[in-house]
């Protein structure tokens, strides 16, 4: 499934649910960091990642947590099994690899602006793959979020894009978000079906691009539901 934050669930043999390098989100990548739009309770710890929740899954348990800076290899193993199309519905361009500064930049977040949550290989595995990510970049002048999501196709269809996508949603309300939106290419079903499934609204087209439609979700209106 893609999703795009245009230019992240295509990962390995991943469907492309939100993909986050957009024009807008690449620059946010090459910019400056900027102030949180209100203060957050998530503050990074520096070491080792954090723990996070267990995941059975059918080929074995996964760790559901934020993202950590330490991640960078286990980004770009996930990455490195992705297939030409997968890349293209991931970032809607042709990339081989992913290079070290910008797995550096992918990991190592903003946390006042900026989240992540991933499926990683549990410890104590060698060299732990990064299967699915969830993000997001809160506009601290707007307080609208684009989000992007990828989750690899072996582990698709078990809930896990859902799953993810609900905690992203309740991590950028807790940084002061009032919506979440991402760019879907039309051709990606599923992902369109799963934001359906969580609310979002969607839009006929993106002007930009016809081949994309933005979903949204208010995200004031579902916390006073």
């Amino acid at each position: 499934m893609v999703c795009s934050i245009r230019a992240m669930a295509s990962f390995g043999a991943m469907n492309t649910l939100a993909n986050p390098l957009t024009p807008t989100y690449a620059a946010r990548l090459r910019g400056s960091r900027r102030p949180p739009p209100r203060h957050s309770r998530y503050r990074p710890q520096a070491g080792a990642p954090a723990s996070g929740d267990v995941i059975a899954t059918a080929d074995g348990p996964l760790l559901l947590r934020r993202i950590h800076a330490s991640d960078v290899a286990a980004l770009q193993r996930g990455f490195s099994h992705l297939t030409p199309d997968e890349v293209r519905m991931r970032f809607l361009h042709p990339l081989t690899e992913l290079p070290q500064p910008l797995a550096e930049r992918l990991c190592d977040l903003d946390a006042g602006c900026e989240i992540a949550f991933v499926l990683i290989d549990p410890p104590p595995a060698a060299e732990p793959e990064i299967h699915a990510v969830a993000r997001a970049h809160v506009d601290p002048v707007t307080l609208a979020a684009e989000f992007a999501l990828i989750v690899q196709r072996r582990f698709s269809g078990q809930g896990f894009g859902t799953l993810l996508m609900q905690r992203l949603i309740a991590a950028c309300r807790e940084l002061g978000a009032t919506e979440i939106w991402g760019d879907v290419l039309l051709e990606n079903g599923p992902m369109l079906e799963l934001c359906a499934n969580l609310g979002f609204h969607r839009q006929s087209h993106v002007r930009s691009d016809p081949g994309l439609a933005r979903v949204t979700l208010d995200l004031t209106a579902a916390a006073s539901a």
